[in-house]
Order: structure tokens, then sequence, then C-alpha cells
């Protein structure tokens, strides 16, 4: 291992205990030392950036760009910088700039697409024709439309079920899927686990131990493909769409007879040859198919099954405001969701709850410019900034008891809370939200929908504003739900984990005995036209 590696790796162990100054320390050193090195460069800023210092991110990436005018690395990294703190239209100049540049980049492509589902300005015209242009591009990169694998009939034996992600490890992905994974009926569905991540922790050790686990991080597409096939698989399942570490590719090679898309990706994946995308009637209402490349399948009791974790603390606390006097909103969610409309919409809130206070958390609060920046959007709109509280991140276990500072949730969007809302939820936090026409704008909706919450469901941006009002306004309110979503959580289908699971058996199996009949199969025949 170079200097260079082990220092990278001792600055990410220092982040990873929270000994941030040690870290920077570390970043500072080895920027300086590395002055005229862009990779080295890139490796610093990247872990700057992974760990919320944005600016300081920025400054290593633009020291990059001076060393190397065109270089790829580089510029990809200050459009994601863009993104991740809120800049949508940014984010889309640099990457029609980059596209134009490089238009078969496959990651290229794919983060413009991530990007579009956080740009509030993006019509959902563009975002599934631009879906619908790397469809084409992946099947033309694949040699064309392939025809499909045989398919064996399903009586008497399990359903081979192959499920493909690089997050099968402490994210949202791999904290969904690891209870499914889990409850898995191995009568009726025998799981396999494609894994192109390289974050490997208690979490994927749970679903490694629950699954057929093949680690494909450094496998190309073809070599993916021939596994899949070498395994049998029936259906095959994406969980990742676009998202980082995807392999969709993958897909347009067709390496099993039914191919679907479900949980970790929010639109359409582009893709002509899937053959469903699971969500449910919250996120696609009536018409919702014209969001979509692929077949709609809903599932009855919602597209999320959500388990609280071990560490979460055993009892709700009780509304902050009791103690204080006054009501915290606050808003755990990622900073990439931040635009003006929200900002427009939050201080609305503030200035309707004059006594209020906001507090927001995210890893980019380590960073001082960017907390300067949301202050400023804040103090733009005629709120004192001294109403407002950003945190930097913490562990997982310390972020949940941090709800307790929290009297009510303000949600995002267009692109809106997934796990962050369930945790809201779990903490005896209600979450306000207002769901739009994008799927990823229906998540807490969903939530809500599931526990029998739709009075915290906004119809507008006036609807969300009087929600807020009204219910600052009522503190025994707030003390009813603070006591009582636990319980409508764990009576709802959002956390029936087994129901969850038998649902989604029933749906995979339905999808792959209705193309068996589509193609012109008896039960007992064997092969495929």
């Amino acid at each position: 291992m170079t200097s260079l590696a082990h220092d990278l790796q001792l600055a990410s162990r220092h982040a990873q205990a929270a000994r941030f100054a040690e870290m920077l320390a570390i970043c500072r050193q080895l920027a300086d030392a590395h002055a005229g090195s862009v990779p080295a460069l890139l490796d610093v800023g990247v872990l700057l950036s992974n760990f919320g210092f944005m600016g300081r991110a920025r400054e290593c990436y633009e020291r990059a760009l001076t060393l190397a005018p065109d270089d790829l690395r580089a510029r990809v990294n200050l459009a994601n910088l863009a993104r991740d703190t809120g800049d949508a239209a940014e984010c889309r100049r640099l990457y029609a700039a980059l596209q134009q540049q490089w238009p078969d980049h496959p990651v290229l492509r794919r983060n413009a697409l991530v990007s579009l589902e956080y740009d509030p300005q993006a019509s959902d015209a563009e975002r599934l024709a631009q879906a619908r242009a790397w469809g084409a591009w992946a099947m033309g990169r694949a040699g064309g439309p392939r025809a499909r694998p045989a398919l064996r009939p399903l009586p008497g034996r399990a359903l081979r079920v192959g499920y493909v992600s690089a997050d099968f490890c402490q994210h949202t992905v791999g904290l969904f899927f690891r209870a499914v994974a889990q409850a898995h009926d191995a009568a009726r569905v025998l799981p396999f686990v494609y894994s192109a991540g390289s974050v490997h922790d208690g979490v994927t050790a749970a679903i490694r131990a629950a699954c057929q686990f093949r680690d494909v991080a450094a496998l190309d597409d073809t070599a993916v493909a021939a596994l899949i096939v070498q395994d049998q698989i029936d259906v095959l399942v994406d969980l990742s769409g676009h998202t980082a570490g995807s392999r969709l590719t993958l897909f347009a090679q067709r390496p099993a007879p039914v191919l679907v898309s479900w949980l970790g990706y929010f639109a359409s994946t582009g893709l002509d040859c899937m053959d469903a995308v699971l969500l449910d009637n919250w996120h696609a209402p009536a018409g919702a198919e014209a969001l979509f490349a692929e077949p709609v399948l809903r599932l009855p009791g919602g597209k999320f099954c959500y388990q609280s974790e071990s560490f979460a603390p055993a009892n709700v606390a009780p509304p902050p405001c009791l103690a204080r006097g006054y009501i915290t909103f606050g808003s755990f969610n990622n900073s990439a969701k931040y635009n003006a409309g929200v900002f427009d919409l939050w201080a609305r809130v503030l200035d309707a709850v004059p006594d209020a206070r906001l507090l927001l958390k995210w890893r980019s609060f380590n960073d001082p410019e960017f907390c300067a920046s949301v202050l400023q959007a804040f103090a733009g709109r005629g709120m004192d900034p001294q109403r407002i509280e950003l945190r930097p991140p913490s562990f997982h276990a310390d972020l949940l008891k941090e709800y307790a500072d929290i009297d009510i949730a303000l949600d995002p969007f267009p692109f809106t809370g997934g796990l962050t809302s369930c945790e809201a939820l779990w903490m005896g936090v209600p979450v306000i939200t207002w769901p739009q026409s994008r799927a990823v704008s229906r998540q807490t909706f969903a939530f809500l929908s599931a526990i029998g919450l739709p009075k915290l469901v906004a119809g507008d941006a006036d609807d969300y504003l009087r929600i807020a009002v009204e219910l600052a306004g009522d503190s025994d309110r707030l003390v009813r739900l603070r006591g009582s979503l636990r319980a409508r959580m764990l009576a709802s289908p959002l956390m029936d984990v087994s129901g969850f699971t038998r649902q989604l058996e029933d749906s995979l199996s339905g999808v792959y005995q209705s193309v068996y009949q589509q193609a012109g199969l008896a039960p007992g025949r064997p092969g495929s036209r």
C-alpha cells in the first residue's frame, strides 16, 4: 500500500469515528504534499465530499482541473457537488456540457438521469424522454434487442429470483431489503443476490445469510450475465435503477426470462425489455403508466416494507414544545433535496408560526460554506438566521435520538423522504408532505396513507402551510400523534414484513406466469417461442 493510500485510509477511519478535525488535518497535508498530482487531489476531494466538506472538496477538484482542464472525474465530481448542495440548475448545466463531450459515457448518462429527479424544473415528459434515450443507448451497446430466454414451468418448484444492487449494506436499499430477504418463503422463492458494491457490513452479513450471495463487483456485465444464466434465474430484479453503482446495463443483455425494477429507484429505467416496475396505488395513481417505459404493477400493501433498527430508542420522547414553549420544525433529509421552492415554503411556515424554530441535519452541514449559504437563503426570505439550527452528521443511533428535538417534520419536494420519513414517524414525529406527479414525490404520501394519516398530506403549497400552522397550534394533537405513531405503523402494511413478502412473492410469480402464458406455453411444457 502506498503512503497516500495509507493516509487516506487513516483519514477515513477518523471520519467514520467522527474525529473530523483529525481527518481534515490529514486531508490538508495530503492536498499540499500532492499539489501536483491530479489523482491524489481527486481522491482527497472525494473523501472530503463523502463526509460533507463540500467547500474543501471543491477546492481539490478545481486544483485538479487547473492541472488537467479536461479531466473527466474532476468535472463529474463538481457536477455532483452542485446536485448535493441543491443547485439543480448548475448540475444540469454541467452534465449537459459533459455529455456533449462524452456522449457515450455510462456514468455521465446515469448521473444525469438521477440528477433530474432532484430538479424541480425537470418535467415528467423530459425525464421519461431522457430515460427512454438511455434505454435505447443501453440496448444498442448490448447489440440490440435480445430474445427472451427460455421459461421453465413453475409448478413443483420455487421461483428462482435474483436481486441486483450495489447497496446491500448500511444504505436505504440494504436496510429495506434485509427484512424481505430474511422473510422469503424458501418453498416459494429461492433468492439470489448479485452484489456489485464494495461496502460489506452487518447489513451485508444478514443478507448473505438469507440468500445465495454472489459478489460481482469485479465482474463485467457479460460475466455477471453468464453467472445469472448458470444460476438459472427466473426473475431478475434491479434494485438500483440509475443510482451509484448501478448494473442496469446488464439487464439490456436479458440474462433471465423475466426482468423487473423495484425498490431502489423512483422513476422509469427507460428499458423496454423490463416486464414490470413494482409500485403501489400511492406511488402510481391511475394514469401513472404514462410516466414509465415499463408496465406498472401495483403491490397491494405498498412498495416498501419498513423495519425499525434494533438500536432505535425503545421509547418515544414527548414533543419538545411542551418543555420549550415553542415549536421546532425539522428535516433530516439529504441536502440535495433542497431547492428555492422548498426554502420559500419553509420560510412561509416560519413566518406563520413566529416563535418556531427549524432544525436541519445532514452531512453537508459539516461545511461552513454550505451552512452560510443555507442561512443566507432564509435571511433573504426575511427569516432571522438565529431561528435556524444546522446540525452535522452523527452515528445512526444518535441521529434517531435527535428526533426528540423535533415536533413536526417538513418533507422536501419534489424529492421527498424515504427511509428518513419512516424513521421520523417511528420516532413519533409527524411528517407533512406534498405529493406531486413524479413517483419520488409520493414516498412519504405512501407511508402516511398506509398508516391512516392522510390529513398530513397537502394538495398544494397553501395546504402544506395550513397543515403546518394548524398542527403547530395544537399541542394536544401533537401529544396524541407522538404517542400513537408507532402503534399505527406496527398495525399497518408498512411494517408487516411477512405479509409484504408474501405479496412480493405473489407479484413476482404472477409476472412470471403471465409472461409464460403470453409465450403460449402450456403449464407443463418447458421452453419459449
